[in-house]
Order: C-alpha cells, then structure tokens, then sequence
C-alpha cells in the first residue's frame, strides 16, 4: 500500500509541475472559482511588496491573512515547492487517518458482535477487512486527483495551506492527541475563523477515543470540555499575540476576521454571498449578514446531539457546511471534504439522489467558466446566470449532503433492526425515517 501512495504522490506532483510551467498557470490563477480576496496569490505578492516598502498590508485591505504573509517573505522563491508540498502533506495525513480509523472501526464491529448489539439478518451490512484495506489510499487519491486540488495548487491559492493544517488536525484527533489537535484547529480557526464549528466533533472523538461518556452531567466529560477548550484557546490567542509582537499593530484583526464576518468584498465566487449582499438594501445588510454566518455554527449542536456516537462522520458534515455556507468559499474547501467520501462507500446501497447530484456538481463545474466568460467578456449574459449556476452547484452540495446523512442513519438503524422489518402482525414492514 505504501508503494501505491509513493506512486500516486509521484503522479501528482508531476502533474502539478507541469501545470505550473503551462500557459494555463496564469488563467487558472485568476479563476473566482479557484481563488479568493482571502487566499489569492496576487494578493499575497501584493502584500510582500507593501511590507518591503514600509507600508501596512492591512492599512489597505489587500492581504487578510496574518503570518501567512511572513512565511512567504522567507519562501516566495520556492512557493510552487510549498504548494505541491502542502498538497503532499494533506494527502499523507488523511492517508494515515483514514487508516487509524478503520482499526477503531473494525474493532467496534467486532465488540458489537459479540455483545450482540446487532440484528441476525445484517451480514450483507457489515464492513470486512478486504473490502476496507483500499479505503485510505482512495482518499488520498481523491484529494490528490481532484481536478479541484490541482486547480488551487496551481493557483497557489493559501487556502490550500488551511487544508493541510485541518488535515494534520484530523491526523491528530484519530490519534487521540488532544493538545496537538488543539494547536493545529487554532492555527485552522486563526486564518479563516470558521473551523472553530470543528471543536465540537473533535471533542466527541476524544472522549470516545479515551471511553469517556458524552453526558454533560458527567465530570470527566466536563474536565474533557474544559481541558480541551482552554487549550485551543489558548493557543489561538497565542497565535494572535504573536501577530501582533510581529506587526506591532492589531489592524490585522478587522482587516481579517471583520473582513470574513462583514464580506466587505463582493467579488463573484461560488458562495451564496456576494450576489445577495450586492442588491440588499444597505439598512437590512447587517441582519442578514448575522443570517448567512449563523448557517455555519446553527448546525452544530443538533449534529452533536444525532451523530454524538459517530464524531468522525460528523466531521465529514460539519466541513461539508463550512465549504457550503462560508463567504468566500473556493473550490479547494469542496475537495477537503470529497475527499472524505471513500470512507462512507459503504453507504452506496442507500444513496437516493447519487446520479442526479453528480451529474449537478459536474455540469455547474464545467459552466462556471462558460458563463463567466458570456458575462464577463462577451457581454451577451449578465450576473442572474452566474448566480444560477452557483445556486446550482450549492444545491447539488446540500443534496450530496443530505443525502450521505440519510444513508447513513439508515444503515445505523439496519444494523440494529435488521434489514427484514416485521410490523407488529408479522407482515413486511418499511422504514421511514423523517
């Protein structure tokens, strides 16, 4: 398996070094779709050239990530080595993950056996060794392979950068590490705010990986809670106080978490923002802007009462709504979490919507350039088609969602009710779950 990951790493990094010395490199760097006020490099080039000069790269609003931008100042000769690297990095931590949770996986199928927690008829349900043994490569590969990925990469977009840090978070969760997995969500949460709303699945892992009762009643729970709260706080705060020591000046803050929260920038992307905020009214904006950034957090805590038995899962969604409903959103945050999808193959049989979804996510993918192209350059479309188009692609996301949610509760239900239900007189039954 090692040699397989090795070859595909190979794979990809030469595809991604010879994008690099294409003519393509340029176009794809300027797509909406693939970069962001946050995360695009002309932004970071503009940001070095200001700090050269003397001059705040926040004083502007032209660079929004802090420390980021110090990284750069040492390795702009080596940035596609960085961003290939990255990718690399990502790959190989959810490579390892994604190994390290099959084990756990495995091991609570066989404790359910032999407690018998499940019915007598699921055997067709149940997940083998074999069948597992591809899934950590596929997810390597899925990230590596994802045209969406090699986009970013070639783009040099720093969302790419976040990726590899929430990836390494994951790697550390599985592994159980609490403070290590704190230091890495705050680094997360420190450039682009929102995978704060990944404490709460990373929290149950924890105690599920050190058998500790999710119950907030219980006061190892609640030492847990605290424990691991503190620590990414702390941390975060230490990665703030350190950008300060660094610009001496807190202007990064508004210039980067009031830019995220208040979307001041209303370049066209593939997020449900930029249009709406451009034709509201300016006395209703800040209502809805607290409407749209709700969207990401609202779900968290139903999610942690309904998947509190399966955190990792749970994780999967919560990164899925973060790519969804954030304000700037790229095509790199929808491969963070596609690459997630070999590990719920074995909720196919349950899928309901599959083909129609794909079918949405490609072709709204194949037209975002087509219709940017009409409205931008030939003039014979306006901004309602690109709208449409990304209301679309973000539909097809919330369906991929939902749907995966459903099979997933389904089979959980199966697994204990078996897959012949029986009402009451006998007869054949069906589930319906609501």
């Amino acid at each position: 398996m090692a040699v397989s990951l090795v070859l595909a790493l190979v794979v990809a990094v030469t595809v991604r070094a010879e994008l690099f010395r294409s003519s393509l490199a340029e176009f794809i760097s300027e797509r909406v779709e693939v970069v962001s006020p946050l995360t695009s490099w002309k932004r970071v080039v503009e940001g070095l050239s200001l700090l050269d000069l003397g001059v705040s790269p926040y004083s502007g609003n032209v660079f929004h990530v802090p420390l980021i931008l110090y990284l750069f100042h040492f390795l702009i000769d080596y940035a596609e080595f960085v961003f290939m690297a990255t990718d690399v990095i990502t790959a190989v931590a959810l490579y390892i993950a994604t190994e390290d949770f099959n084990k756990v996986v495995f091991r609570k199928q066989r404790i359910a056996f032999e407690f018998q927690k499940y019915a007598p008829d699921i055997i067709t349900l149940v997940r083998t060794l074999k069948e597992m043994y591809h899934i950590p490569l596929k997810v390597a590969l899925f990230y590596l392979l994802n045209p969406f990925t090699v986009l970013t990469c070639v783009a040099k977009s720093t969302c790419a950068i976040n990726n590899a840090i929430i990836a390494i978070f994951v790697l550390a969760t599985v592994k159980g590490s609490a403070f290590i997995g704190a230091v890495f969500l705050a680094l997360a949460a420190y450039q682009s705010l929102y995978p704060v709303a990944l404490f709460a699945p990373a929290l149950l892992y924890l105690a599920q990986k050190h058998y500790i009762l999710v119950n907030l009643h219980s006061p190892t729970f609640l030492v847990l809670l605290l424990k691991y709260a503190v620590m990414c706080l702390g941390c975060l705060m230490v990665t703030i106080c350190l950008s300060f020591f660094v610009l001496n000046s807190w202007s990064f803050i508004p210039s980067t978490y009031g830019f995220i929260l208040c979307v001041p920038d209303l370049t066209p992307n593939i997020g449900l923002f930029w249009y709406f905020f451009a034709e509201m009214f300016e006395h209703f904006r800040l209502f809805f802007v607290c409407v749209f950034q709700i969207n990401v957090f609202f779900y968290t805590l139903p999610l942690s009462v309904k998947l509190r038995d399966h955190p990792m899962f749970f994780m999967f969604v919560q990164l899925a709504i973060i790519a969804i409903f954030k304000s700037y959103p790229t095509v790199e945050d929808v491969a963070l979490y596609m690459a997630f999808l070999p590990m719920w193959h074995h909720l196919y049989r349950f899928l309901r919507n599959i083909f129609v979804v794909t079918c949405m996510l490609i072709s709204s993918s194949v037209l975002f350039p087509v219709l940017w192209h009409l409205w931008i350059y030939a003039g014979s479309a306006n901004s309602n088609f690109y709208y449409a188009i990304t209301l679309a692609f973000n539909m097809g996301q919330i369906l991929l969602v939902y749907d995966y949610f459903y099979a997933y509760i389904r089979r959980e239900y199966h697994l204990v009710e078996g897959l012949n239900l029986k009402s009451t007189d006998g007869k054949e039954a069906h589930a319906v779950l609501k």
